[in-house]
């Protein structure tokens, strides 16, 4: 049986993991680089429901949290019938490194290659923005906005 598609990607952040932690859970601050709408409910079994392009809402509930280090929560879209809502594992481990911190994600559960990519341009576009953020910038409009 053929192993599931899976994005992997770092990214440096120029914040310790507490500040990059609260950019990932608190509904606020996610919107600073990611997203129109957000509810989340960081606790094991809690709700992640973000409209992340003001036309899209990604759904699941939240696995693990281990604060300032861990989070996993399932993930898909609402009304799509390839990736639906928890049919995908997000993982993001945070390491504090050089007074920073190292984001490791892994996606996986993803059905085909097609989504694999697509959701590997989405991730590398979103942790572009919060990159910003976490070094006080401001990441500007975002140009996914409306996307399907």
């Amino acid at each position: 049986m053929p192993e599931s598609f899976v994005v992997r990607r770092e990214a440096h952040l120029a914040a310790p993991p507490a500040a990059v932690f609260a950019l990932m859970t608190d509904p606020e601050k996610i919107l600073r680089w990611m997203g129109t709408e957000a509810e989340v409910e960081p606790e094991p079994g809690g709700l992640y429901l973000v409209n992340v392009t003001g036309a899209r809402f990604a759904r699941g509930s939240f696995r693990e949290v281990v604060p300032v280090h861990r989070l996993a929560y399932s993930f898909g879209w609402d009304g799509s019938e390839v990736v639906p809502p928890g049919s995908s594992l997000v993982e993001i481990d945070l390491i504090e490194q050089g007074g920073g911190t190292l984001l490791r994600l892994t996606h996986s559960g993803l059905p085909s290659a097609e989504q694999c990519a697509g959701h590997e341009e989405g991730w590398a576009h979103y942790l572009g923005r919060l990159t910003e953020v976490a070094a006080g910038r401001d990441p500007g409009p975002d140009p996914f906005y409306g996307r399907r």
